[in-house]
């Protein structure tokens, strides 16, 4: 399998040969397909639980073929390798597709991630195979260490380890933590992907040449952020 991705994102460019197979979780994405029309086959999802019950589609496209992919204006396609012993836990909304032979399940978190998370579920991919990822910004991979915890912010966390630990924090002085967002606190050990674009709004209406009185009083005053638009 070739995954070219231009460096403009808003689009990702795919190569099968005959022996590669993909599964595609959102078929609509699809924007342009050269191939046999035999060579794709859309399915109901098998996954237990809740997505079953959605039934959800996916196509499983097969080669040799090539497709391209239409992504969301300012996100790009990346691909990571797994391993047959991998206990990260992904956020689905970022998943575009998983290679053949590889097992997804679904896992329902422990309650007290479920109230922190807000999420009932989170997909569990093993391996060997690719996961294609729609990310903003290229993906960090950070290694969870026993001495202290990491912070990320909500908004950029992909995946974490299974066996993690969670909380809802900020961090820093009293002023630091006024102009943050929401971070989840982990902690244990193994791999944390983030994806590394900006979601700062303040960031971004400054590069657009935004109120420079706004710009101070979001930084000065106490959740400027939220309450100076």
């Amino acid at each position: 399998m070739i995954v070219t991705t231009p460096n403009q994102v808003g689009h990702a460019h795919i190569s099968l040969e005959a022996e590669d197979a993909l599964h595609v979780f959102h078929p609509k994405s699809i924007i342009a397909f050269q191939g046999s029309p035999l060579l794709r086959e859309d399915r109901f999802m098998d996954f237990a639980g809740v997505f079953r019950k959605k039934k959800w589609i996916r196509s499983r496209i097969s080669g040799p073929s090539e497709f391209i992919i239409g992504l969301p204006p300012g996100c790009a396609l990346e691909t990571i390798p797994i391993e047959a012993d991998s206990n990260l836990l992904f956020d689905f909304k970022h998943v575009l597709f998983f290679s053949e032979n590889m097992q997804a399940k679904s896992v329902i978190q422990r309650m007290k991630n479920i109230w922190i998370t807000r999420e009932l579920v989170r997909i569990r991919f093993s391996g060997p195979g690719t996961l294609g990822l729609m990310t903003k910004g290229d993906i960090k991979v950070i290694q969870l260490k026993p001495d202290y915890p990491l912070f990320v912010d909500t908004n950029a966390l992909i995946a974490y380890p299974d066996n993690a630990s969670i909380k809802l924090s900020v961090y820093g002085n009293q002023l630091a933590s006024q102009h943050m967002g929401v971070q989840w606190e982990l902690s244990g050990s193994g791999p944390v992907l983030i994806q590394t674009g900006s979601t700062n709004a303040e960031l971004e209406d400054q590069l657009q040449g935004g109120g420079f009185i706004r710009r101070v009083l979001r930084e000065l005053l106490p959740f400027g952020g939220i309450y100076i638009k």
